[in-house]
């Protein structure tokens, strides 16, 4: 994993909304905000040095994953094709096996959705603690633990 960068405010992601984003009429489809709010949480770890692909390689007693235990969205204003919109990405807590953010979708500054955000670390299926070197990048963004 790469070298951590303490955030200053929300992490932010760009997302161009393409035709296949959309229903019959242009407007995004509800289920598209979630991959749009994937995405941003991807990048957002990303930007902590944090990578998927090096937690898999971890395997073993190590490997582990990220999984969405609960989500609410608020579908505030609709998002339309060709929107440049903005995903906002923040640690609101962190307990010894899981994460709270929250996340906006916004344009232009308008705010057309927002989400709470519980992610549980799973290893063989099971609920296990955040790693200690996880746990210390994280702890960089976030205002409490759990």
């Amino acid at each position: 994993m790469s070298e951590a960068i303490a955030l200053p405010g929300p992490h932010r992601f760009g997302v161009q909304v393409y035709y296949e984003d959309t229903d019959f009429s242009g407007v995004v489809y509800h289920a598209s905000y979630l991959r749009f709010l994937e995405r941003g949480r991807t990048e957002f770890l990303r930007a902590l040095g944090i990578h998927h692909k090096a937690i898999f390689a971890g395997g073993g007693a190590e490997g582990f994953h990220f999984v969405v235990r609960a989500m609410t969205l608020d579908f505030l204003k609709p998002a339309l094709m060709d929107d440049a919109l903005l995903v906002e990405t923040r640690t609101q807590a962190i307990g010894g096996a899981s994460i709270e953010m929250a996340q906006a979708i916004l344009r232009g500054g308008e705010s057309l959705v927002t989400a709470k955000v519980r992610i549980a670390v799973v290893s063989g299926g099971r609920a296990r603690r955040i790693p200690a070197e996880i746990l210390a990048k994280l702890k960089m963004t976030s205002p409490r633990e759990l």
